[in-house]
C-alpha cells in the first residue's frame, strides 16, 4: 500500500478505537436497561454494530500489520509505471485526458483518479514507459492508451 493509504487506515483504526467502540458499548449499556434482552431491538442492533466495528478494527490491524508500505518518491526508477505512480494517458478512441495513481486495493476510488494495482487498466499498464500504448481488451470492448506522463509525488 501507499504512505497515503497506510495513513488512512491508521487514521480510521484510531477512530474506530478511540471514538465508535466507547460509543457503541455505552449503547450497549443503555439498552441493556431497557429490559427483556430477546425482544430488545436497540440491543440487537448496538451489538451488531459492535461485531462491525470489532471486525473492522481486527481487519485494519491485519492489514497494516501484513502489508509493505512503498513510498515511491523513495524509489529510483524513472520513466516507468509501478505501483504509486500517477499516470496520464490520453485515451485514443475518444481524445480524453485522464490521470490515474495506481495504489492498493483499499485506497482505490476510480472517481478520485485513485486505480488499484490489480484493474485492468493498471495490470495493463505497469511497466510500461511515456508514450508507450496501452491496449485494454475488456469482453463489451477494446480501448488504446497512450501513457503521456509518468510522475511519482
Amino acid at each position: 500500500m501507499t504512505v497515503r493509504g497506510a495513513e488512512l487506515l491508521r487514521e480510521e483504526l484510531k477512530k474506530l478505537k478511540s471514538g465508535d467502540r466507547p460509543e457503541i458499548i455505552k449503547a450497549i449499556a443503555t439498552a441493556r436497561e431497557f429490559g427483556d434482552l430477546k425482544e430488545n431491538a436497540e440491543y440487537h442492533a448496538a451489538k451488531e454494530k459492535q461485531s462491525f466495528i470489532e471486525g473492522r478494527i481486527n481487519e485494519i490491524e491485519s492489514k497494516l500489520s501484513n502489508s509493505e508500505v512503498i513510498d515511491v518518491t523513495k524509489l529510483s526508477v524513472t520513466n516507468k509505471v509501478i505501483f504509486g505512480s500517477t499516470v496520464t494517458i490520453l485515451n485514443l478512441n475518444d481524445d480524453d485526458v485522464i490521470t490515474y495513481k495506481i495504489v492498493g486495493e483499499d485506497e482505490s476510488d476510480v472517481e478520485s483518479g485513485l486505480l488499484s494495482y490489480k484493474s485492468p487498466l493498471s495490470k495493463a499498464m505497469i511497466g510500461k514507459s511515456n508514450d508507450d500504448l496501452v491496449e485494454l481488451i475488456t469482453p463489451e470492448m477494446t480501448q488504446n492508451f497512450q501513457i503521456i506522463d509518468i510522475s511519482y509525488n
